[in-house]
């Protein structure tokens, strides 16, 4: 089961050696989950800078033990956050990665400084 959720920044984070990086280390990553919602956007954000997508793909699978699919549930939960998380600008895959913590009972590691005011029954680590 996974110990932790990582989000689309801090896959980024350890795929480009952004400051904060360091904090996800190796025993962080070998049982962190990602919501296959924000792999897509990792992917996608790879790509855009040049990267070959079966590159951006394995690089980011690279970062964590396992991809989660969003499941209903999930989803549901998602879109429920929206209200609460509409302050602070959460996009879709953000709230689905809270969705997926949420599920696992896990904390979640993001470089989102507007994360640190985020009350969803998990806790939230903003690496920077």
């Amino acid at each position: 089961m996974s110990k932790a959720v990582f989000d689309a920044s801090a896959i980024l984070a350890l795929i480009q050696q952004e400051r904060g990086a360091s904090k996800l280390t190796p025993e962080i990553q070998d049982t962190a989950a990602v919501c296959s919602v924000n792999m897509a956007e990792v992917q996608g954000k790879l790509i855009l800078k040049g990267w070959d997508p079966d590159t951006a793909w394995e690089d980011a699978l690279s970062c964590v033990s396992n991809v989660e699919p969003l499941t209903e549930s999930q989803a549901k939960q998602a879109g429920t956050l929206v209200r609460s998380t509409k302050p602070y600008g959460l996009s879709v895959g953000d709230r689905s990665c809270l969705a997926l913590a949420i599920a696992l009972k896990a904390p979640v590691y993001t470089t989102e400084q507007s994360w640190r005011n985020l009350k969803v029954g998990v806790p939230i680590y903003v690496i920077r």
